[in-house]
């Protein structure tokens, strides 16, 4: 079986699928492309016109990233869902809670005045509370096993890791449980690797592409 992976370098939901692919040592490739300028070829393969997107075999394509994740951890040995069914129904409900998260580091990076910051900065503030409520102790959201989830809440933690060290944003105050589990998967070499190694540059470029207010915060080595 080949796989390819159609990807951005810049897009959160790729990484959940890189992170899956890199934990259980699937073979792959990745093919980088513009989203927001994508190739022709690409319309015919992504329905909704997102990326991630997996080619299987270069017959079949799977889209989605949670979907993408679930087969991928189907075709390999071992699981990285709870065995228990209430407790893989609550994860995968998490882990489709976490997606407005993750858009909201893009809004946070986009929005051109400070009080669409207060409120995206606000919303992130508001969903890490909720998580702290239902996480483990740790290492991982579920205790000790790496799971989907862990997967899937990694590219938050990669953007709020980042623009803390780049902006200044302080959004994990007072939330021991999420600030050991951010720690715990930012330390993995799957996580690392799924980070393109561009990415501070590129969140400099969106800004500028928004003229967001976000750039006013900016530390002077950061600056464009």
């Amino acid at each position: 079986m080949t796989l390819e992976l159609i990807s951005s370098d810049r897009c959160p939901f790729v990484q959940r699928s890189i992170i899956t692919l890199e934990h259980k040592s699937v073979p792959y490739t990745i093919t980088y492309i513009d989203p927001y300028d994508p190739p022709e070829w690409f319309s015919a393969l992504s329905p909704l016109g997102k990326v991630p997107v997996l080619k299987i075999d270069d017959r079949e394509v799977l889209f989605e990233s949670a979907v993408i994740n679930e087969y991928l951890d189907e075709i390999t040995p071992g699981s990285m869902h709870p065995a228990d069914p209430l407790e893989k129904a609550k994860n995968r409900a998490w882990i489709e809670f976490g997606a407005g998260s993750l858009g909201n580091t893009f809004n946070i990076m986009a929005v051109e005045s400070e009080a669409e910051y207060n409120k995206v900065k606000q919303a992130l503030r508001d969903a890490l509370e909720r998580l702290e409520g239902v996480c483990s102790d740790g290492p991982y959201f579920n205790g000790e096993h790496f799971s989907l989830i862990d997967t899937s809440y990694a590219p938050l933690f990669i953007r709020l890791s980042l623009l803390q060290e780049m902006t200044g944003l302080s959004v994990m105050e007072g939330l021991p449980k999420v600030t050991r589990w951010q720690a715990s998967l930012l330390a993995l070499p799957e996580v690392q690797k799924s980070r393109a190694p561009n990415l501070q540059t590129r969140f400099v470029e969106l800004m500028q592409q928004k003229k967001a207010w976000g750039l006013s915060l900016l530390k002077p080595e950061y600056l464009p």
